[in-house]
């Protein structure tokens, strides 16, 4: 099959937006976080996002705050800033071998992930890397789904506060979609080979 190569956010613009149609669930609790990890167990695929709180000063960093989680309908979203510490059935998830993890620009989520613990992740998928086969010479997240599927999705939660009190709906959302989109272009692009 062949995909356009490229994409301008002019053509981007037009497209209609995309909403994460699934159920989404935040997870701030040890009991949890196993819940949803045994829920996401039966999935043989899973998308994978993080989010760390913006800093705007180059002196001031902060920790992942959110890992997002999502199979084709469920999206759980673990607010990583609640803990203390990752939780031990989390660090055991993400090595598990048998389960895939599709996200886009994983250098800089391992990167966040190693200061929170010291884990080997197994069985990750970086979507960069993974769609350069098809011939899609796009990077981003957005413009590699806007390729495939024609729809945009909206960028404006990226720069909010991930470690607030409460997400709020629009970050959730946003949240979501952005890990339940990398399992639906991988599902996509496996299928068309």
């Amino acid at each position: 099959m062949n995909f356009t190569h490229a994409i301008t956010k002019d053509v981007i613009s037009q497209m209609p937006r995309e909403i994460f149609p699934g159920d989404i669930v935040v997870v701030d609790t040890e009991k949890g976080v196993e819940e949803a990890l045994l829920y996401l167990s039966s999935s043989t695929e899973v998308g994978f996002d993080t989010e760390t709180r913006p800093s705007f000063s180059k002196k001031t960093h902060y920790k992942m705050s959110l890992m997002q989680l999502s199979s084709d309908n469920t999206c759980f979203l673990i607010r990583l800033n609640k803990f203390k510490k990752m939780p031990v059935s989390l660090e055991l998830f993400l090595k598990n071998e048998a389960i895939k993890k599709i996200g886009l620009s994983l250098r800089d989520d391992f990167h966040g992930l190693n200061s929170l613990t010291k884990i080997s992740p197994g069985n990750f998928i970086d979507l960069q890397q993974y769609i350069v086969q098809f011939g899609i010479e796009e990077m981003s997240l957005q413009k590699i789904y806007a390729i495939l599927f024609g729809k945009k999705i909206s960028k404006r939660e990226r720069l909010s506060n991930w470690e607030a009190k409460v997400l709020t709906e629009s970050q959730q959302r946003y949240a979501a979609l952005d890990a339940w989109s990398c399992l639906r272009i991988y599902q996509f692009l496996e299928r068309s080979k």
